[in-house]
């Protein structure tokens, strides 16, 4: 292995990206690069013999066959794969030689170690696979720049208290090693100054891998590609060769197959351990791994998972008081009054309902919807108020308690200190690149680049138009879609209820609200989807084009684009259902009309609560469906096709990074989409909760089957994605705040105007003796002979038996009175009740939700008192430290000084012993 020695001067990857052509600093540098070509014989690029294995117990055959080729070190078996990069010989060829040529050669001179797998070892014979590995000069140097925290001392706090009954969660646990992989230290940024305070028994494993493919990846997103003596900042970073096509890939290596440990007991089999206590779908009532998810992907794929597990384990609580609200529905069965009474022959079946559209719609019996008003019951009923209120509170519950859950993490995770202004020093690659003026930063005095105030308004008056376009376009859809309803209806009417059809069998059970709710929730669902599809690479160019300068302002602007798109998108169907469906109709010769041509449609005498449960169930449903067929199908079938192309051995005869290679890649965007899919599902569960108490239990079932379909999908389906830090869930914290306030006033307005709730509360105490007589009285009277031509049904045979009125829903005088049409006084009475209850609802829900707030602390005592004692211990671990490292320069400088100064010398450093 021969060395490479560098120049004489300091000459670092940041010194490669500043403006100036070159920089001078004092002292020397040796920069070591290697780099070897690795053919098919046993040697490597340079003559010397690999050191030989010895092969494993069972694995006699597969050695071999591939010798070495399972493991994440180069030839040499000492130096670990830290990153691989891989490309592939075209007709474009000599430009990308060129550029690979330039790229290596700096990524040499920033110190990085470099090995070549020749096209002919790869069995497809035609990708060539980089290696690439980071000395400690090159770990130590980015770990001081990135300030990444190490253990500098063993921490002698214990892991958790003694929890009463702690023998009932066995079953849920994992074993001690899997749920605490590494001992617990206390941790201080890494100082390359100090490296004797620090725990650094073996430099070779001092950063686990997680840390070290995140500070390459950092280097590699920052290496220029141009030639030497030329400066142009387009040509630099790994992104833009990946997107020009002068390589194929960039990951980081899994450390072994996912369904059995590394040959190499260096290995930590971490991947492996995942696979068999976490992504197993078996493993589906276990708690989750969150430290060694930590370790193995990194804090902000942890938290996700962390976030993920508690909103999962706090919807049980609410599942179990939704049956519970469910089941007492079901028991109330046959106390519902209103329903006997329209199920009754001599009471629903003597009532002739008004058509419910122009010409196509027949008169017909009030006993028709007997079905529908007893599913109605269901779930509109007086347990409905209760789970209303109490998804108020609980979703304050879950947000205070998430925040104490995060709070604990972030002191376990070392995130504490970690603020969200040291991503200043993760500029975007691309805003550096795009961004040529720069400035005088205040607070660094360094130049930096800047984007124009001119530029910046002009973007995003231009995302801002466009964002709002996508947003009319779903109007514009969500109208379209209300005119099917209107359009139809009166088809399906005509068909369920003309009785010559000889389809009563159906019609017994297939209303046409139902029907024509059912299918516009299946049409609005397909229209939904392919909006999506459309708007997330919108959403991506515009955000792209914003040139935003972190990588988390990027993900919060993309987040709040996204998230208002999927809001109108995915709510809008329900919103119409709820409150405007059935509000806006009018009564006999007095309809509106849509359009001047659709008439509006109305409610189903039991309310349109039915519909919105309809509507939500087959959305929420539908997505959730899909979702996880996308997830789990969609990878595993994209990876089958790439691994079946060139393969013709089992999969043990190829390299560590051939299989990894094959697999999907993880994108920066990914982790963005999994919680998107979770919001909104969170949002389906908060606003319209109301009229479907059985969501949650939807959600919780949909949720265990996520933890595991992600697990399986990040353990075997995506290639290692690149370490990163998050302290939080970031932007989503402000939406999930702002869909549990909204959700609060969507409830109140459901139960108030949507639900049948409170016109039946206000017969029951200010108009009635009980429940009896409820139907006929929520039911105006009309004269059939004043509807005008253009509303009477084609079809008249139900007027056979003579009658001269018909029933509709709402509450106006009958004719002959002397204020005939014109709303009653019951109808302000219960318009008076809506609003009240709306109001107290929200201020005892509010109430409750900011007492508890400000009852529940966001940090735990014992994590505040744990913060404090650290950083008392890091004071006087550092305080003793300095002093002793100065006692030592003091000694040393004592020794060589010469004879005739050595009293003096000897004074001070008593006095300075003193002082100290």
């Amino acid at each position: 292995m021969r060395r490479i020695t560098g120049k004489a001067k300091d000459e670092t990857l940041i010194e490669l990206q500043s403006a100036t052509d070159s920089q001078t600093g004092d002292g020397p540098a040796v920069l070591t690069a290697f780099r070897i070509n690795l053919h098919s014989d046993e040697n490597n690029g340079n003559g010397v013999p690999l050191p030989e294995r010895t092969s494993l117990p069972g694995h006699a055959e597969t050695d071999k066959l591939q010798p070495n080729r399972d493991t994440v070190f180069f030839r040499d078996g000492v130096r670990r794969i830290d990153f691989v990069l891989s490309y592939v010989d075209d007709k474009d060829g000599e430009k990308k030689q060129e550029r690979r040529r330039e790229f290596e050669a700096n990524l040499e001179k920033a110190g990085l170690e470099l090995e070549t797998e020749d096209k002919s070892d790869s069995k497809d014979q035609k990708t060539y696979f980089l290696k690439i590995h980071a000395p400690w000069d090159v770990l130590a140097t980015y770990a001081d720049i990135l300030k990444i925290k190490v253990p500098f001392k063993e921490s002698d706090i214990p892991h958790g208290q003694d929890v009463p009954f702690e023998w009932l969660s066995r079953p849920f646990r994992l074993p001690e090693h899997i749920m605490h992989p590494a001992p617990d230290y206390f941790t201080y940024p890494f100082d390359k100054t100090k490296t004797d305070f620090f725990l650094i028994s073996d430099k070779d494993t001092f950063f686990p891998p997680s840390t070290r493919n995140r500070i390459v990846f950092y280097i590699l997103a920052r290496c220029p590609y141009y030639k030497e003596g030329r400066i142009d900042k387009e040509k630099t970073g790994i992104k833009r060769l990946l997107s020009n096509g002068t390589y194929t890939s960039a990951f980081p290596l899994h450390d072994c197959r996912y369904w059995k440990r590394a040959r190499n007991a260096e290995c930590e089999s971490e991947r492996y351990n995942l696979y068999r206590h976490w992504a197993r779908f078996l493993c589906f009532y276990k708690e989750q791994p969150l430290n060694l998810i930590r370790k193995y992907y990194g804090e902000k794929i942890g938290i996700y998972f962390a976030w993920l597990g508690f909103y999962t384990e706090m919807l049980f609580f609410a599942a179990v008081m939704g049956v519970i609200c469910f089941t007492y529905g079901v028991l109330s069965y046959d106390d519902n009054i209103s329903s006997k009474e329209i199920c009754n022959a001599s009471i629903g079946g003597s009532i002739l309902m008004c058509p419910l559209c122009d010409k196509k719609c027949p008169f017909w019996r009030l006993n028709s919807t007997c079905l529908s008003s007893w599913q109605s019951h269901l779930f509109d009923n007086e347990g409905t108020v209760f789970f209303a209120i109490f998804m108020g509170i609980w979703v304050t519950l879950f947000l205070e308690f998430w925040k104490r859950r995060q709070a604990r993490l972030e002191y376990e995770w070392d995130l504490v200190d970690f603020e969200e202004e040291q991503q200043q020093l993760q500029i975007r690659p691309e805003f550096e690149i795009r961004c040529t003026n720069r400035r005088l930063n205040k607070i660094t005095k360094e130049m930096e680049p800047y984007l124009p105030v001119t530029s910046k308004c002009a973007r995003f008056c231009l995302s801002s138009a466009t964002v709002l376009f996508w947003i009319s376009l779903i109007v514009a859809c969500i109208i379209g879609v209300i005119a099917y309803r209107l359009a139809v209806y009166a088809a399906f009417a005509s068909i369920i209820k003309d009785p010559k059809r000889k389809i009563q069998v159906v019609s017994r059970f297939i209303t046409p609200q139902l029907a024509t709710s059912v299918t516009a929730s299946c049409i609005n669902f397909v229209i939904i989807m392919i909006l999506n599809f459309f708007y997330e690479r919108v959403a991506v160019w515009i955000t792209d084009m914003e040139i935003p300068k972190t990588h988390l302002e990027y993900e919060n602007r993309l987040t709040m684009k996204m998230f208002l798109f999927q809001f109108v998108n995915y709510y809008s169907s329900c919103f119409y259902v709820a409150f405007f469906k059935g509000k806006f109709v009018g009564y006999p010769s007095n309809y509106t009309y849509m359009f001047g041509k659709l008439r509006n449609e109305e409610c189903d005498p039991g309310g349109c609560l039915i519909e919105l449960t309809t509507q939500l169930v087959i959305v929420m449903a539908g997505k959730q469906l899909w979702g996880n067929i996308q997830e789990a199908l969609l990878p595993l079938m994209r990876n089958w096709w790439s691994s079946r192309k060139g393969r013709h051995n089992p999969e043990n005869h190829y390299s560590r990074w051939e299989q990894d290679h094959v697999l999907q890649n993880f994108g920066q965007l990914g982790l963005f989409y999994e919680y998107l899919e979770m919001v909104v599902q969170f949002g389906f569960i908060t606003l319209f909760v109301a009229s479907f108490p059985l969501a949650p239990l939807l959600a919780l079932c949909n949720n265990i089957l996520e933890i595991r379909v992600d697990a399986w999908k990040f353990t075997t389906q995506f290639r290692r994605p690149v370490a990163s830090k998050a302290r939080n869930i970031g932007a989503w914290q402000e939406i999930l705040n702002a869909v549990a306030i909204l959700s609060v006033v969507t409830n109140a307005f459901i139960m108030a105007f949507t639900s049948d709730m409170i016109p039946r509360m206000v017969y029951l105490y200010a108009y009635g003796h009980g429940m009896r007589g409820y139907i006929n009285n929520s039911l105006s009277i009309y004269n059939i002979s004043r509807i005008p031509e253009s509303n009477m049904p084609e079809d008249k045979d139900y007027l056979s038996d003579n009658s001269t009125t018909c029933r509709y829903r709402d509450y106006r005088y009958p004719p002959g009175h002397e204020k005939e049409y014109a709303h009653t006084m019951q109808f302000w009475h219960i318009l008076a009740a809506k609003m009240a209850f709306i109001i107290i609802m929200e201020h005892v829900v509010f109430v409750v939700k900011f007492f508890v707030a400000w009852l529940i602390p966001d940090i735990p005592s014992d994590v505040k008192a744990r913060i404090k004692r650290e950083r008392y211990l890091i004071q006087g671990e550092l305080h003793d430290y300095e002093v002793e490292r100065l006692k030592m320069q003091l000694s040393a400088s004592f020794i060589t000084e010469p004879q005739s100064e050595m009293s003096l010398t000897t004074d001070k450093h008593e006095v300075l012993s003193e002082c100290l």
